[in-house]
This record gives structure tokens, C-alpha cells and sequence, in this order.
């Protein structure tokens, strides 16, 4: 278990330092590419994967798969409150929707751990 503490202690200061920059990166290109959710800006789906890694039992290629896919299907399906996230003014709002999916995806990942699915 230490190696999976190591690994969601890492992913947990990997979100935190990069949140407020991504945060305004995200706004600055979509101010300037005049869009709402540039496809270019990828630090918030780097963000909400991370995020959805730290709901895994174990870090090993089955939950990294997992992750990813669960990740991917909240953030295309956006359930609710994950779209209403979408609202929130620029790179928060960018950003906030992938986290929230991410909560969903880390959720189901831990699930999935405690049903021994990986």
C-alpha cells in the first residue's frame, strides 16, 4: 500500500500545483481563441484523469485503463452536475467540468477496486 500512497500523494500535489495555472491558461487561450472550450487546452482532462486516478484500489495498467475510460465516458456522457459546471465563467468553467467528471470516474474506479474488478 505504500507505493499506492506514494502514487495518490503524487497525483494529489500534481493537481494542486497545476490547477490555478491551468485555470488561467485555459481562460487566456479561450479569450484568446475566441471559443468557450478550445480542443487545444488538454490540462483539463490531464486534471480530471489525474483526479479520476486517485479513486483507484491499485495503480497498475488494468486501473490506469479503467481510469481512462471511465474518465473519458463522464466527460463525453456529462451527468449530472457535470455539465452545469460548463456554465462557470472561463478557465474555471473549462477546468471544473473535468474535475467533476473526474469525481465520477474516481468514484467508479473505487468501486471497482472494492468489487475486485482489477
Amino acid at each position: 500500500h505504500a507505493t499506492l500512497s506514494a502514487g495518490r500523494g503524487t497525483l494529489s500535489l500534481l493537481i494542486i500545483v497545476f490547477l490555478l495555472p491551468g485555470i488561467w491558461a485555459a481562460g487566456e487561450t479561450a479569450r484568446l481563441k475566441q471559443t468557450e472550450d478550445p480542443g487545444l487546452v488538454v490540462i483539463d482532462e490531464v486534471l480530471g484523469q489525474w483526479l479520476t486516478l486517485l479513486g483507484a484500489s491499485a495503480l497498475n495498467a488494468k486501473s490506469f485503463l479503467g481510469g481512462f475510460v471511465l474518465f473519458r465516458l463522464f466527460d463525453i456522457w456529462k451527468p449530472w452536475p457535470v455539465r452545469r459546471f460548463e456554465r462557470l465563467p472561463g478557465g474555471v468553467g473549462i477546468v471544473a467540468e473535468d474535475l467533476a467528471a473526474g469525481i465520477y470516474g474516481a468514484l467508479m474506479l473505487y468501486i471497482g477496486g472494492w468489487l475486485k474488478l482489477y
